[in-house]
């Protein structure tokens, strides 16, 4: 069975849902049933249940916020993961952590590798990076899949932010100088149930990898598909128009490049991400299905 910290985040509701379909056995908690920067409520969760293996998607993942509450991001985003980790070593079972592209600072112009150094911008770029460290350095036994652009018809994402504001304006302004691996929260999850299987059975190649949509788009042009994709179901077709990062002034800074080379990830299991622009008409189209739990 696999134990999941981090229930009511895109990836964590992703992987419950993706679990069941595929008749995976999955328990997951939500902060307020297993907070995982709190050591003991996490090795109370793991002796009672008795699972095979442990995911942390739980994270402080507002960028900007980060900037102003640096002291919460560093216990979420540093300190939990290491208390995951190490009770999955006491436990003697893997880990399975999810980490950002935004640990990198965008200078390169292709995309990025697992062996390229990292350089975080941000201090949420930088509380991630140190949780990579945390679960390295607690736990031989892991797998760290850093993902981009994470998206999902849960929570709030750049996909529904960019679908309502094409319901209530006729123009938008979307950011040029910005562009990575949009990833589908759905295809993450099933990256990591691929994985997991393989790391329940004590043989997969642990370390670090890369797991994001395939292809790369900046801001703008990741925001006029998913205008396109709205457009049949709202009648709604607002223009997007080209700004630059400098425009906005937001708290943290981003990397101009951010963009995931998942070629490992694919070799090593077997498994890739849709194309970001079939993904995001799927995601898209979801949204506005009756079937759907936005």
């Amino acid at each position: 069975m696999i134990l999941v910290f981090g229930s009511q985040g895109q990836l964590g509701r992703e992987l419950v849902a993706r679990a069941a379909a595929d008749g995976v056995p999955i328990t997951a908690l939500s902060h307020a049933e297993a907070d995982i920067t709190d050591p003991k409520a996490i090795a109370q969760a793991v002796a009672r249940l008795r699972p095979s293996l442990l995911v942390n998607t739980a994270a402080f993942t507002h960028v900007d916020k980060a900037e102003a509450q640096p002291a919460e991001a560093r216990r979420t985003n540093a300190l939990g993961p290491a208390v995951v980790a190490a009770a999955a070593k006491r436990a003697g079972i893997p880990v399975v952590h999810i980490s950002t592209d935004y640990v990198f600072d965008g200078a390169k112009f292709d995309a990025y590798r697992e062996d390229d150094p990292i350089a975080p911008l941000s201090i949420y770029g930088r509380t991630k990076a140190m949780g990579e460290e945390g679960v390295r350095n607690a736990n031989a036994h892991h797998l760290i899949l850093r993902t981009a652009w994470l998206y999902s018809v849960y929570g709030s994402n750049f996909v529904k932010t960019i679908v309502r504001l094409a319901a209530e304006r006729d123009s938008l302004d979307v950011v040029a100088d910005q562009r990575s691996s949009p990833t589908a929260a759905g295809d993450l999850a099933k990256a990591v149930l691929v994985a997991a299987s393989v790391a329940e059975r004590g043989n997969a190649p642990w370390g670090t990898y890369h797991f994001a949509g395939a292809g790369e788009t900046s801001r703008h042009d990741f925001a006029a598909a998913i205008v396109a994709a709205q457009a049949p179901f709202t009648g709604r077709s607002p223009a997007v128009n080209v700004a630059d990062s400098a425009a906005f002034k937001s708290p943290a800074l981003r990397p101009a490049n951010s963009a995931l080379d998942s070629t490992k990830f694919a070799e090593v299991f077997g498994f890739r991400a849709d194309h970001w622009t079939i993904a995001v008409d799927k995601v898209v189209a979801s949204m506005f299905s009756a079937k759907s739990s936005v």
